[in-house]
């Protein structure tokens, strides 16, 4: 049920990238080590949206298994005996337990690093008219930056970060990439402060 802020949000989208068993579990082939932390935030995360009637939309990697789609640079991970990460219908591209698409949610498949990179998500988000962009999950230095520096080059009115609910391989690699995105008008709050806001 919606709060009676849904005016305040009512042009405010929540992005979830990337949290998938392949990239947060432990022993994941694509472990981005500051993930699994982050889980308890990125739960906290979307429950205070739902009750604020913003619209939840999860992005996710989902790779054809043999690889066709992958960036070059990934391709020997799909070859025979390897891992094949966050492949089509498999574990490893599912969501990290305690992460569920409800009714209503939108689900958005990327093959590269940008949310916004030969997907629908800008005419999606056009569509319903949102012009304010939280973005949270993993990694900082590459999905998270990419689809925000986006979000700014097609000029959405803010684009935050919820940087205790976003990771990266290690805490100096996350700090340094949330300074530029801060460089360049991104808004970086923590979860509570989010919630207070």
């Amino acid at each position: 049920m919606a709060s009676k802020n849904d005016d305040k949000w009512s042009k405010t989208a929540l992005v979830i990238i990337d949290m998938q068993k392949d990239f947060i579990v432990p022993g994941g082939p694509m472990l981005v080590k500051g993930g699994e932390a982050i889980v308890p935030n990125v739960i906290k995360t979307v429950e205070v949206a739902r009750n604020r009637g913003i619209p939840i939309i999860w992005v996710v990697r989902e790779h054809d298994p043999l690889g066709r789609d992958v960036e070059l640079f990934r391709r020997h991970l799909y070859g025979d005996g390897q891992p094949k990460p966050t492949s089509k219908g498999g574990v490893g591209a599912e969501l990290v337990d305690g992460l569920v698409i409800q009714d209503g949610d939108y689900k958005l498949v990327k093959t590269r690093f940008s949310a916004f990179f030969n997907t629908n998500l800008h005419s999606y988000l056009q569509g319903i008219g949102v012009t304010n962009l939280v973005i949270i999950g993993v990694q900082t230095p590459n999905c998270i930056r990419q689809t925000v520096f986006d979000a700014v080059a097609l000029d959405y009115q803010r684009v935050t970060v919820i940087i205790d609910a976003t990771a990266a391989a290690t805490p100096d690699i996350h700090i340094a990439n949330i300074f530029d995105m801060k460089n360049v008008g991104v808004a970086t709050p923590t979860l509570e402060e989010w919630c207070q806001s």
